[in-house]
C-alpha cells in the first residue's frame, strides 16, 4: 500500500498493434513516455518522453531514436536526478492494463539479454485500481452524498472509459503519443485526489520456482497452455522464458515425452491465474530462435498426466533441494553410483553431486532392470555448464549423453518406465501411447554398435536424393540400402530418418559436423537434428518400443519403399549427362564382347534366362525402360553397332542409378567359374557397390 512516495505513469508503444492486442504480433518497443508523481503533494515532478530505436527493422523516423537498453538507462539516471530513488519500495510503476511491461517491455528485453531494474518488476495496473476505487467503493466521500451517479464500468476498456465516468477532458496537444501518458496521470491525480490508496500491486515473476506435482493434486483447467515446436534441447528455464512476463506457477512446466522416452518439441505450462493463461495464447507463433511456437489451450488432466508423480521415489529424491537436474543416457546397465559421481568429479573443472550418492537416481523397470538412463542433481545453477560440459564423455567404453532435465521429465520418465514393466495392464497402456510407425526396408539392422544417424526435422517433401545430398561426403559411408525413411501409420512421411553407416567412427563424424546444418528444400530451409545411435535405438523407433506377452502390438505396414527407383531414376535421367554417356558406354561395349548364340541359352546368363532369339541390332535402352520392365513398351529407335566409344569412364555420384559389379551380366560368369570370352576384358562399375543406395537392375544383352 502506497500513502506517499511517488508513482510513474508509463505508456509503451511498438511498432505494431495497440489496444488489448498490444505486444500480441511480437513487435518492438519504438516509444517511451514516463510522468512521475508526488503522492503526497498530488503534483507532477517530472515528464519524459524518448524514441527507441527498433533493431530487427530499424524505421527511418526513429534513426535519431536510441537503443532500449540506452533508453533504461537514461530514464533511471534522470529520475535518480529528480531527488527520486527508484528502487525505493515508495516508488511504483502504473500502466494502462497488463500488456505494457507483461507483453512488450520484459519479452523485449529478455530476448535482446538486457537487465531491467528490478522496479519493473513491481507495478500498478490503472484499470484495476480505478474498479477497486470506485466500482468496489473503496474511496471514502469528502462531502454529503450527491445524486447517485451512472455507475462505473466494472471493466474499462479503455483510457475513454475512466475519462469519461471522472468527467476529465482529455489531453490535447501537439504530441499524439503523449496523449495517453497525459490522460493516465490525470486519472492517477483524481483517483488520490478522491482519498483513494494504491493497494495490492501486481509482479512479475523472473525466476521459475522447481516444485514437486502429485496425480492426487487438483489443477484448475483454465490456467494450463501447450507449447508447441520447441526446440528439443529446450529446458524448463528456457520455456519460462518465453513466457518472460507473465507468472508459471511452481513447478509448472513440464516437458513432453514421446513414447520412446525422448522429447517431442512440446511442453505443458501451468500458469497462476487464467488472465496470465490469456495473455499466454496471445504468444501464438511467437519464435524462440527460428523457430515459432504454437500455443493452444490445455486442461488440467493433460497437465497431471505429464507432470503428476506416483512414486515416493521419485518425491524423496527431488526434494533435495537441487537447482539443477541432468539427465544422463547411455550408461552402462552395470553402472553403479560412484561411477557417476567419479565421471563428475574427473577432469580439469570437477562439479560435485548432491548428496553423494544419494544424489543419483537410475532409472529402472519394475522387474528391476536397468534401462541406462539416470538423473543427477546438482546444487547450484553455476553447476550446469560445467556439469554438461562432460557431454559424450566416457564411462568405460560407452559415451554418455547429458541433457538439462526438469522435475517433471523425472516424474514422467519412472512412471512410464514402471508401467512398461508393470504386467499386462501397464504394457497395455504404454501399448496405447505407441505410435504406430511403417517399416521403410525388410532389412533393419540391430546391435548395440552404435553405427547408425538417426535424423530428425526433416521437411515432410523430403526424398532420399535430399537426404543424401544433405549428408554430402558422409554420404559415401552409407552401407547397401542403408537409408530408412520413417513413416506414421497414415503412411505420411514422419519427418525422421534412420541412416545406416559402415562404422561407428563414420556415424560419430556424421553426427558431429551435420548437426544443426541446414537442408535447403526449395525456398525452405531446415536445420536437421542428427544423432548416432544404434541399431537397438533404431528398432526401437521403428517398432514404436516392444511389446509385453499377451499384449497385441498395433499392426505395422510397409512403406512404399525408400528409393522409389522408377520416379528417382527417371528424374534424375533428365538431369545428368554423366548417367546417359555411362549408359551409352555400356551398351557399345556389350555387343561387341557378349555374342549371343542362337536358340541356345548363354553360359554367361543366370540358368532361368529363356533361350533368345537370334541377335539383332540391340536397340536404345532407356531409364524409363530400365526401369518399368515389362510395363514399357520397347524402344523402337535402332541404335547401330560401333566399335567401343573412346569415352572415359566418368566419375558417378553416388545418387546416381547405376548397372553395378554385382549385376548378372558382369558377375555371373566370374561366380560360375565360366571362362572369360576371348578378347574381353571384364568391366566393372566405376565405384564400389556400397556407394550405390538403389538396387541393381540386370542388364541383359537383347533384351
Amino acid at each position: 500500500m502506497i500513502s506517499g512516495g511517488w508513482v510513474c505513469a508509463l505508456h509503451v508503444r511498438t511498432a505494431g498493434l495497440a489496444g488489448a492486442a498490444l505486444g500480441s504480433d511480437e513487435e518492438e518497443i519504438v516509444y517511451l513516455a514516463y510522468v512521475v508523481i508526488d503522492v503526497l503533494t498530488n503534483q507532477i515532478v517530472g515528464e519524459r518522453e524518448y524514441a527507441v530505436r527498433p533493431t530487427r527493422r530499424p524505421a527511418a523516423e526513429l534513426l535519431t531514436g536510441q537503443p532500449l537498453q540506452v533508453v533504461v538507462q537514461q530514464f533511471d539516471e534522470w529520475v535518480r536526478s529528480l531527488q527520486v530513488d527508484p528502487h525505493s519500495p515508495l516508488f511504483r510503476l502504473v500502466t494502462d492494463g497488463q500488456p505494457p511491461l507483461r507483453q512488450c517491455l520484459h519479452p523485449e528485453a529478455c530476448g535482446k539479454d538486457i537487465m531491467l531494474p528490478t522496479y519493473y518488476a513491481r507495478f500498478h495496473d490503472l484499470r484495476k485500481e480505478f474498479v477497486r476505487a470506485y466500482t468496489l467503493r473503496a474511496v471514502t466521500p469528502r462531502a454529503p452524498p450527491a445524486p447517485p451517479a451512472p455507475p462505473p464500468p466494472d471493466h474499462p476498456a479503455a483510457l475513454h472509459d475512466m475519462l469519461d465516468y471522472l468527467g476529465i477532458s482529455p489531453y490535447v496537444g501537439d504530441s499524439l503519443y503523449a496523449t495517453e501518458v497525459k490522460d493516465m496521470a490525470s486519472i492517477i491525480q483524481r483517483i488520490i485526489e478522491d482519498g483513494f490508496r494504491l493497494e495490492l500491486p501486481e509482479t512479475i515473476d523472473l525466476v521459475l520456482e522447481t516444485g514437486i506435482c502429485s496425480k492426487d493434486d487438483e489443477i484448475d483447467g483454465d490456467c494450463i497452455v501447450r507449447a508447441r515446436g520447441l526446440p528439443w534441447q529446450s529446458s524448463d528455464q528456457d520455456i519460462a522464458k518465453f513466457f518472460r512476463g507473465l507468472n508459471v506457477a511452481k513447478g509448472g512446466v513440464a516437458l513432453c515425452l514421446s513414447p520412446q522416452g525422448r522429447r517431442n518439441g512440446e511442453a505443458l505450462v501451468r500458469f497462476v491465474s487464467a488472465e496470465h493463461r490469456d495473455m499466454a495464447l496471445k504468444r501464438h507463433k511467437h519464435h524462440i530462435g527460428p523457430r515459432y511456437i504454437e500455443v493452444y489451450r490445455a486442461s488440467g488432466e493433460d497437465f497431471l498426466g505429464v507432470a503428476g508423480g506416483a512414486t515416493g521415489e521419485a518425491a524423496a529424491f527431488l526434494s533435495r533441494g537441487a537447482q539443477v537436474i541432468v539427465r544422463m543416457r547411455g550408461l552402462p546397465y552395470d553402472a553403479t553410483p560412484h561411477q557417476v559421481l567419479d565421471f563428475f568429479a574427473s577432469g580439469e573443472d570437477p562439479v560435485a553431486v548432491v548428496d553423494g550418492a544419494e544424489g543419483v537416481l537410475f532409472v529402472r523397470r519394475a522387474d528391476g532392470r536397468a534401462t541406462g538412463d539416470a538423473f543427477v542433481l546438482f546444487a547450484h545453477e553455476a553447476d550446469a555448464p560445467r556439469a554438461l560440459a562432460r557431454h559424450r564423455r566416457l564411462i568405460g567404453a560407452r559415451y554418455i549423453e547429458l541433457f538439462r532435465s526438469t522435475i517433471a521429465e523425472v516424474q514422467q520418465v519412472l512412471n512410464r518406465s514402471l508401467e512398461r514393466g508393470g504386467g499386462a495392464g501397464g504394457a497395455a497402456a504404454a501399448a496405447a501411447d505407441v505410435v504406430p510407425v511403417m517399416l521403410p526396408q525388410h532389412v533393419i539392422t540391430s546391435g548395440t554398435a552404435k553405427d547408425c544417424v538417426r535424423l530428425r526435422g526433416l521437411p515432410y517433401e523430403a526424398k532420399v536424393e535430399h537426404i543424401l545430398t544433405f549428408l554430402d561426403e558422409f554420404a559415401k559411408n552409407i552401407v547397401v540400402q542403408g537409408v530408412h525413411m520413417v513413416y506414421n501409420s497414415q503412411g505420411h512421411p514422419s519427418g525422421e530418418a534412420f541412416i545406416q553407416m559402415d562404422s561407428e567412427t563414420s556415424a560419430f563424424l556424421c553426427a558431429q559436423q551435420k548437426h544443426h546444418r541446414y537442408m535447403t528444400f526449395g525456398k525452405k530451409q531446415r536445420y536437421i537434428e542428427v544423432f548416432q545411435c544404434s541399431g537397438d535405438d533404431m528398432n526401437l523407433v521403428l517398432t514404436g518400443g516392444a511389446a509385453a506377452p499377451g499384449v497385441v502390438a498395433a499392426p505395422k505396414v510397409l512403406s512404399p519403399g525408400m528409393c522409389q527407383p522408377r520416379l528417382l531414376a527417371h528424374s534424375i535421367a533428365q538431369h545428368n549427362l554423366l548417367a546417359r554417356q555411362h549408359e551409352s558406354l555400356l551398351l557399345s561395349l556389350r555387343s561387341p564382347y557378349l555374342p549371343v548364340p542362337v536358340r541356345a541359352p548363354s553360359p554367361y546368363l543366370p540358368a532361368m534366362q529363356p533361350a533368345l532369339p537370334a541377335p539383332a541390332l540391340p536397340a536404345k535402352r532407356t531409364y524409363e525402360r530400365a526401369f518399368a520392365g515389362a510395363e514399357a513398351p520397347p524402344a523402337k529407335r535402332p541404335y547401330p553397332v560401333a566399335a567401343p566409344l573412346p569415352l572415359p569412364m566418368p566419375v558417378f555420384s553416388y545418387a546416381s542409378p547405376v548397372f553395378t559389379s554385382s549385376s548378372p551380366a558382369f558377375s555371373y560368369g566370374m561366380q560360375a567359374g565360366l571362362p572369360p570370352l576371348p578378347g574381353y576384358a571384364p568391366v566393372s562399375s566405376p565405384f564400389p557397390p556400397h556407394l550405390s543406395v538403389f538396387p541393381a537392375y540386370p542388364y541383359y544383352p537383347g533384351v
